[in-house]
């Protein structure tokens, strides 16, 4: 059986510009803004996954079906088994089951203290780690893959030996793989076609991200600053500040590049719903913004300027090596110039290998906005057509 995917190689890549003024939108372990050395110069930086999960949870909020990624497997198994009919002991036994079949408990080293101890209270000696509801590992699981686990375990009458009967570890997360089937076939979850998925214990349930996010850095030299600021007590007798501190801020225009892999999207899919996926998706790229200090440092700028091209070939971005200068006490138009200059030679250099198929710039022409950018893209996501061919 061979799978013809047409969008096979195809990418839509977001070249995005995006001013903040006064923000702290990614700190570091100080925190401190994120920074990067660049062409020899310190800039500005938010990682892609401060933007990535802002993005997911704006996909939520878009009502789009989403996966749960979470340490307490067992809970969410449980759950699920509760509202079938399970008792309360019965769906945490066979939530308790999934996990240990992707959690490796820790050993606890004994010392003879503890053995001696152990004697003397005629008690039997501990070698793991008491059970707990929260794990060491993150788990990314759709409804219907809960669904699926939890009608096994229903079927069985929630008794989870029936359905779980290996005692090896990896051949119980092979067999948990096994009842979820193919990966194409039970995701119905759009965050995890997106962003991916690994489960170390079954391979089988590996996805591919469709999206890859770089780290956003400032296009120009950007030097971190600090803010004093005092509180006041409301119930003080004596004037003064009740408290005094400091934050760190910077300043920024930033180059974000996300790339959208519109055949990866299509196979994980299986071809179902991929317009719909290129519109939310673009919708929560668009109103996403990392959540740090946003009461007291709000960033809440728009995209000042995008250039999404549909490519067939290679991922590119625009590496900004040269820092920007400001002009007309500004870098955005600088940095327009230089990113659409880059690009534009990139295309003639690539030649037949840039793959240009369609070619959109968002920011500049006022009766061009985010709608007609997204039903332009939404028609490269209609060929998506999975069909499955017998070989001759």
């Amino acid at each position: 059986m061979t799978i013809n995917n047409p969008l096979k190689n195809v990418r839509i890549e977001f070249h995005i510009l995006q001013s903040f003024p006064v923000t702290c939108l990614n700190r570091d372990d100080v925190g401190a803004p994120k920074t990067a050395m660049v062409g020899g110069v310190q800039r500005a930086r938010v990682s892609s996954q401060a933007w990535k999960r802002p993005v997911r949870l704006a996909m939520h909020e878009l009502g789009v079906t989403h996966g749960t990624r979470t340490k307490l497997i067992s809970k969410l198994i449980a759950d699920a088994c509760l509202t079938k009919g399970a008792t309360p002991e019965q769906g945490k036994a066979c939530g308790d089951k999934i996990e240990g079949a992707f959690i490796k408990k820790k050993e606890i080293k004994k010392t003879k203290n503890d053995k001696e101890a152990a004697v003397e209270n005629d008690a039997e000696e501990i070698t793991a780690e008491p059970a707990s509801e929260k794990t060491d590992t993150l788990l990314f699981l759709s409804p219907n893959e809960v669904t699926i686990l939890s009608n096994a375990f229903a079927e069985n009458g929630f008794n989870p030996d029936a359905v779980i009967t290996q005692k090896d570890q990896k051949k119980q997360a092979k067999q948990i793989a096994d009842l979820i089937g193919k990966v194409s076939e039970a995701i119905d979850a759009m965050d995890i076609a997106l962003f991916g998925r690994m489960v170390a214990q079954a391979a089988e349930l590996n996805v591919e991200a469709a999206a890859s996010f770089s780290h956003a850095i400032s296009t120009h030299k950007a030097s971190n600053e600090v803010e004093f600021f005092t509180a006041l007590d409301d119930l003080a007798t004596e004037p003064g500040s009740a408290h005094m501190g400091s934050l760190e801020f910077n300043s920024a225009t930033y180059y974000r590049y996300v790339s959208l892999d519109l055949g990866q999207l299509c196979q994980t899919l299986a071809g179902q719903n991929l317009p719909d996926a290129v519109e939310n998706f673009t919708k929560a790229l668009f109103v996403a913004i990392p959540t740090a200090r946003q009461t007291t440092q709000s960033g809440a700028s728009p995209w000042g300027f995008a250039k999404v091209l549909v490519r067939k070939g290679q991922r590119l971005q625009v590496p900004f090596e040269t820092a920007i200068k400001a002009k007309d006490d500004g870098f955005v138009q600088p940095s327009i110039d230089a990113m659409t200059g880059y690009l534009a030679k990139q295309e003639k250099l690539h030649g037949s290998l840039f793959g240009k198929q369609a070619e959109y710039t968002y920011g500049q022409d006022d009766s061009f906005n985010i709608d007609d950018l997204i039903a332009a893209l939404k028609t490269h996501a209609t060929a998506c057509v999975i069909e499955g061919k017998a070989d001759e």
